[in-house]
């Protein structure tokens, strides 16, 4: 066997996996047990230092092309697993040749869509995923990225304060092109329609979805969700000449979904009536996280920083006015974020990311002051909270034996 390792970082230990025994008769004392999603492919979780990273077996050039659209959908900051490595050259103990193997990264804290209908979910969780699909949908095609095979299965989420966050899992059949037409954005958004449909079918058909719930109506909604969105953030404005607080709302808008502004032009379209078209240059998502970042170093998910933002906000309107952001934001740290998080077991730290307990523990203090008809302290919520609501949920760091890797059963089966 003449193994080839295509890796921007080989680590040595790679070498030392039974790289001549196909993928699927892997011992199990080898594998992590993690849930899968569907998938066409063998996919199998293993551990290198520590770090659990997902192998998939496929063909050589397949592994490569995917490979190289993950890394460079990385250095665009989309929403995507990370590529670690491709190993090729891989035979068995016959000499026959065996297929490669992707590695990527696992993503810690993220769910298959399965996953998240293990137990009873709520009955817009449906709906929260495909609102969190949608912003990942326009991302990808406003880089010019055609997923050509979108589904609930090619897609990791994770929980993002009530919303969820998704990520691009399987780009095997992707493309990148330096700019999406637009019938290669309705393509997609087809695809995507008729695999989500049957997803959500079988999972009616499984009895894990919510009675209130249509499969149907709620997979074509997939079209709406992502038009109203794309049409936001690309459809020029119509506004008066002059009129600041019109085109100052709308960047708030763009804001408030995570998006920043580069750039704006305007056109003047009748003089007359002092109309102007403006379009803002959209930026890649993440308006919130990286303020957060910058002022705290916490790295999150979107919505999470937008309540701890919001959080921080509030602790600076009591805080000494003379103070800048920056000192605020290092006081907020010492003395609610840091603290609160103390209170959490060590061993209830893996039920969820540090940021999502955070919100929760707001949430809590919320209802909780609303039941004693009181503001009451975070501290004194947090007790409450990791008893009667965290030590409760299930492990999302890296939840295990979970039933996830059943083939699909009901009649339309997609993949």
């Amino acid at each position: 066997m003449s193994l080839a390792v295509t890796a921007a970082i080989a680590d040595p230990d790679l070498l030392f996996f039974p790289w001549d025994t196909p993928l699927e008769e892997w011992s199990e004392d080898l594998i992590v047990a993690l849930p899968r999603g569907i998938s066409r492919h063998i996919v199998r979780f293993i551990r290198i230092h520590g770090v659990v990273h997902a192998l998939k077996e496929i063909e050589e050039s397949f592994a490569i092309k995917e490979y190289q659209l993950l890394l460079e959908l990385q250095n665009r900051s989309i929403p995507a697993v990370e590529a670690v490595a491709v190993i090729s050259g891989r035979t068995d103990k016959n000499d026959e040749p065996l297929p490669a193997i992707l590695i990527t990264r696992h993503l810690d804290f993220s769910l298959p869509y399965r996953a998240v209908f293990s137990s009873t979910p709520r009955p817009d969780t449906a709906s929260r995923l495909l609102d969190a699909m949608t912003a990942l949908f326009v991302r990808l095609h406003t880089v010019g990225f055609s997923w050509n095979d979108c589904s609930l299965s090619n897609t990791l989420f994770r929980r993002d304060a009530g919303a969820f966050a998704a990520y691009l899992v399987d780009a095997e059949t992707g493309e990148l092109h330096t700019q999406l037409s637009d019938g290669q954005r309705q393509y997609d958004i087809d695809t995507a329609i008729l695999n989500v449909t049957g997803e959500l079918l079988d999972l009616e058909y499984g009895g894990k979805l919510p009675e209130s719930v249509d499969p149907i109506q709620l997979g074509a909604s997939l079209g709406n969700r992502y038009q109203k969105l794309w049409d936001l953030l690309n459809r020029p404005v119509m506004i008066e000449y002059g009129n600041r607080n019109e085109l100052d709302q709308h960047i708030r808008n763009l804001n408030d979904l995570g998006f920043d502004i580069s750039g704006i032009s305007m056109q003047t379209i009748d003089a007359d009536r002092q109309l102007v078209r403006v379009q803002a240059k959209v930026v890649d998502v993440g308006h919130h996280a990286r303020r957060l970042l910058r002022l705290t170093g916490l790295d999150v998910e979107e919505n999470q920083a937008r309540r701890l933002l919001n959080d921080l906000d509030s602790f600076k309107a009591t805080s000494a006015q003379s103070q800048s952001e920056e000192e605020v934001a290092h006081r907020w740290m010492l003395e609610t974020y840091e603290p609160v998080m103390q209170q959490v077991p060590r061993e209830l730290r893996r039920k969820l990311e540090p940021a999502e307990i955070f919100h929760e523990v707001l949430e809590h203090r919320w209802f909780m002051s609303e039941k004693a008809r009181q503001s009451i302290a975070l501290t004194d919520v947090v007790g409450d909270y990791i008893v009667n609501v965290l030590a409760n949920k299930p492990d999302e760091a890296a939840i295990i034996n979970l039933d996830d890797t059943s083939e699909i059963t009901s009649p339309l089966k997609l993949n």
